[in-house]
């Protein structure tokens, strides 16, 4: 009994010392006009949670991007566009509580970008369910130099503005009001060929653009890491005991 009390222990023991915790939440996005992995930002913890919360419980399963506008972003994650009818407008659906503005001047709208909507309220708390996907376009010198002057009224954009503006491209008007928490790693594609699409007086495509979200597990999350570091696979042991583990994990 002893001997077997010390071999579960040194069991436990392995798992715990080779198997991985992944540093981010990777959630995978599917669309007809392609698939993307988004990952969530650490530095903004309400807003990540609070998605990862939804995505679990299949909250994000045949919505619609029912706000497009091409150069800008696409919108969706309004509960109210899963059976909605042709026109009817949409963007007024989602739980009713709030997050609090998690706004980080080092975090910005660049293309790609995932960001909170949100209405009018003076603190800036964003929806709960109702999120975008930056398109925005690249900006010259000149012309972040006109945005500084006019539509931000002297307000002067940082180097790391400037930088990714004019080569990523993205919504500078945009930081400093609203929720950045997470950005598309792969798939970006999937915005432009939506932005691309024919809108409605209000915005919405007139045909249904429809999406799915699922929370990668673990050993995909720790795989996408090691990819995005160049690396294969995991395998060997180390993929052994990382599939001894719950397939999702906790990030504090």
């Amino acid at each position: 009994m002893k001997k077997i009390s010390l071999l579960v222990a040194f069991m436990m023991g392995v798992t715990m010392l080779f198997a991985q915790t992944p540093s981010h939440y990777y959630i995978e996005v599917k669309t007809n006009k392609g698939d993307g992995i988004i990952k969530l930002y650490n530095e903004t913890r309400k807003h990540r949670d609070n998605f990862v919360k939804l995505v679990k419980e299949r909250y994000y399963d045949s919505l619609m991007f029912h706000r497009v506008i091409h150069n800008f972003m696409i919108q969706g994650g309004d509960p109210d566009s899963r059976y909605a009818a042709s026109r009817q407008q949409l963007g007024n659906g989602g739980p009713s509580y709030k997050i609090p503005a998690e706004i980080q001047s080092n975090i910005i709208h660049k293309k790609g970008a995932l960001g909170a909507a949100r209405d009018n309220n003076p603190a800036k708390e964003s929806a709960a369910s109702q999120f975008y996907l930056v398109q925005g376009r690249k900006f010259s010198a000149a012309a972040l130099d006109s945005l500084e002057q006019f539509r931000l009224k002297g307000v002067k954009l940082t180097p790391l503005q400037r930088e990714t503006y004019s080569t990523m491209g993205g919504t500078p008007h945009l930081d400093g009001n609203y929720t950045v928490f997470g950005e598309l790693i792969e798939g970006i594609e999937l915005v432009d060929k939506i932005a691309a699409v024919k809108t409605d007086d209000n915005d919405r495509p007139l045909q249904d653009e429809r999406f799915a979200m699922r929370l990668l597990t673990r050993s995909e999350a720790i795989d996408m890491e090691r990819k995005l570091k160049g690396q294969g696979p995991k395998k060997g042991l180390g993929k052994l005991f990382d599939s001894m583990k719950s397939r999702y994990y906790k990030i504090p």
